[in-house]
């Protein structure tokens, strides 16, 4: 059973950096794409960013590129989303997201297995 543990949420204000943690559990991770998503209260999920096998290819949606990075351990079995130069836009419940292709897509219903949540708050 493949279980996904977000950690690093909390509570910032705009302008500061965070740092989001996902540990995967169960399966080989290195066969995983790895993505981040965010969910508003009675939005849509929301790509934030995907990161291929090896860690080699990255992407990012248009409202975080140049501030998000998404990175992968594989030693370790996680994925990282550094945040920086936060806004008050970027609160939300952050999700992590695993897919068992060689394919990078960036449509939640394409990923498999999902973390529980964590949500961060920015205050302006």
């Amino acid at each position: 059973q493949v279980q996904l543990v977000e950690s690093g949420g909390g509570l910032v204000q705009a302008g500061d950096s965070l740092r989001l943690s996902c540990t995967v559990f169960g399966g080989t991770f290195d066969k995983f794409v790895m993505a981040w998503f965010r969910q508003a209260p009675g939005k849509e999920r929301e790509f934030v960013a995907a990161i291929d096998r090896t860690g080699d290819v990255t992407y990012y949606g248009d409202s975080v590129k140049g501030r998000f990075t998404i990175s992968r351990d594989n030693a370790k079995s996680m994925t990282l989303l550094q945040m920086n130069n936060i806004k008050f836009a970027d609160t939300d419940v952050y999700y992590c997201a695993a897919r068992t292709s060689r394919t990078v897509v960036l449509t939640a219903p394409l990923y498999e297995y999902w973390g529980q949540g964590t949500r961060v708050t920015v205050s302006s």
